[in-house]
């Protein structure tokens, strides 16, 4: 089984004041809809049999919902993460929350971004790793050496301005993309088995995928854009997952896993989805 244990937040301070990503909208948050809809995620990991360790979400970040960012975690030992300024206020607040729960903690490398797991995404003994948008491949080397993985490092597709250039979020000063953090692109069903969206990764990117050694489900791209298909949690048995993927669904239950599928909108708002709000511990 993994994912046995998650840690999660609340999403009682939860907004979308900075846009950080392409997911933000003019929009407000309807925050009662919000809790409703993260109070219901985390029912569905109790139900598929993960054990849930709760604590309250941090008042000073639009985005301290999301938990998986805050690092990345193996065997006791938990590497930190470097967030965009709108979630500065997270990095101190997680050391010592993951710092209490009794973990070893590293601070990934100074002056490199670093999404923690929501772009490093452990599969056995490999740590798919994010580049250029949220994460840097120096904190990604980082963290696979201390934690003793084997990485694999991918980069998914940029969003395009009019001209066809990378564009440049104004508030984060990157390069931003659909697929900022590697957890919209790419899932882990299980040790052996990742479910992904091929295009949304450049051709290079494609190709170390396509060679692995590991049982691999093509998500369909709308899917992954506009059903937050790939950003799931499973337990090698049970997956909680989008809604909104129906074709991913199909080819999951086809493996005899089971499927709970909560419906999630407003969480969405802010770019994150089912396994954005948790942290594998």
């Amino acid at each position: 089984m993994i994912n046995r244990k998650l840690l999660v937040s609340s999403a009682d301070f939860f907004s979308n004041d900075v846009p950080i990503n392409p997911y933000y909208k003019e929009e407000n948050i309807d925050l009662e809809k919000a809790k409703a809809e993260h109070a219901l995620i985390v029912s569905c990991f109790r139900e598929a049999g993960i054990e849930v360790v709760q604590v309250p979400a941090p008042a000073d970040s639009q985005d301290g919902i999301y938990t998986a960012n805050w690092g990345l975690v193996r065997d006791g030992k938990a590497v930190m993460s470097h967030l965009p300024l709108a979630r500065i206020a997270e990095e101190p607040y997680a050391l010592e929350v993951l710092t209490n729960l009794g973990l070893e903690c590293f601070e990934a490398p100074d002056g490199f971004w670093y999404s923690g797991q929501g772009d490093s995404l452990p599969c056995g003994n490999y740590l798919f790793g994010g580049t250029n948008y949220r994460s840097d491949p120096a904190s990604q080397r980082f963290a696979a050496r201390i934690l003793d993985f084997e990485l694999v490092q991918l980069q998914t597709i940029p969003k395009r301005d009019e001209n066809g250039a990378e564009y440049i979020n104004p508030n984060t000063g990157r390069p931003d993309s659909f697929f900022y953090d590697l957890d919209l692109a790419l899932a882990v069903i299980d040790d052996g088995v990742i479910a992904y969206c091929p295009e949304a990764f450049m051709p290079e990117s494609q190709q170390v995928l396509a060679q692995l050694p590991l049982d691999k489900i093509i998500v369909d791209y709308d899917e992954a854009v506009n059903g937050f298909a790939c950003n799931l949690v499973s337990t090698g048995s049970v997956v909680v997952m989008s809604a909104r993927a129906p074709k991913l669904r199909a080819a999951l239950e086809a493996r005899g896993l089971r499927t709970i599928t909560p419906e999630v909108s407003e969480i969405a708002k802010g770019g994150g989805y089912i396994r954005c709000i948790s942290l594998a511990l």
